[in-house]
């Protein structure tokens, strides 16, 4: 049974000038740690790649947020909400602390799709109970 649908849009010019504004603390503060080092990796190979990357990450867990029906109020924050991929591409949603308790206790399952072009990321996120 579908529990929440959310989904977010989100200018990766606006990312730009919030990174050019903040610098590495802006990625710090949206990006979990595994999700940082791959933040990083396309950075440094690309820097255009590094930014629309940190606007998919933003705007799916915008998304994420949204279905689960918290928006940005605890237990949901930034680097609790990690977006994966799979060897095939495929994004999925991890959960940290007190954020994985609190989902995992409703019995809720996450699935994500993000997709970006040169100028906006989008997110669509569906949760459904077990």
């Amino acid at each position: 049974m579908i529990q929440g649908i959310g989904t977010d849009i989100c200018d990766v010019r606006r990312i730009r000038a919030s990174f050019e504004r903040h610098g590495d603390r802006f990625a710090e503060k949206i990006l979990s740690e595994a999700e940082l080092a791959a933040w990083r990796r396309r950075s440094s190979r690309w820097p255009e790649r590094g930014l629309r990357y940190l606007a998919t990450r933003f705007s799916a867990k915008e998304a994420f947020s949204k279905a689960i029906g918290l928006g940005m109020r605890l237990p949901m924050h930034w680097r609790l909400c990690e977006v994966a991929n799979r060897p095939s591409g495929e994004p999925f949603i991890v959960l940290h602390g007190e954020l994985k308790d609190w989902f995992e206790a409703r019995q809720w399952v996450a699935h994500i799709s993000v997709t970006d072009e040169s100028d906006y990321a989008a997110s669509f996120c569906v949760v459904e109970k077990l």
